[in-house]
């Protein structure tokens, strides 16, 4: 009888983690694209288009093209709804935006039916290595003779 009062868990399957409610699970997407919203909507109101409105960018008064240079004036034109003025000022951010929107849309829709997905640790080291790869080749080639076309 003494061994079966010191492992009362033997033959027991582990109890579930609970689901935390639904509400609880929606509040860091919800937070994530009602900023982002938020943030688009400033940049519709507030157009960078005009000089100094959205303060200065340090790469520019330095005399180069970072890979975000002209990434305001791309989401003010999108709200807009001009596709080739935004691709003008920084068609890297524009190719980008509707990747980053399926990935928001998926993971609201994860979190919404309580889905939870462990992250592959290997697939975003590649996306990563190739997101920032696209980046600086993206910055070195707007500066370039051959890429002006692709600055703001």
């Amino acid at each position: 009888m003494s061994q079966l009062s010191e492992a009362p868990h033997v033959g027991r399957a582990p109890r579930p983690e609970p689901v935390p409610p639904r509400w609880r699970r929606m509040v860091a997407p919800s937070a994530t694209i009602g900023g982002l919203a938020l943030a688009t909507v400033a940049l519709h109101l507030r157009d960078p288009h005009e000089r100094g409105s959205w303060g200065f960018c340090p790469s520019a008064a330095l005399g180069f093209w970072c890979p975000g240079c002209g990434g305001l004036r791309a989401v003010n034109d999108l709200t807009n709804g001009d596709i080739a003025a935004a691709a003008s000022s920084n068609l890297l951010l524009v190719l980008t935006i509707p990747v980053v929107v399926l990935l928001l849309v998926s993971w609201a829709r994860d979190r919404w039916v309580g889905r939870s997905r462990e992250p592959d640790a290997r697939l975003i080291t590649i996306a990563t290595v190739a997101f920032c790869t696209v980046g600086v080749l993206f910055g070195v080639l707007r500066n370039l003779p051959a890429g002006s076309w692709l600055a703001p």
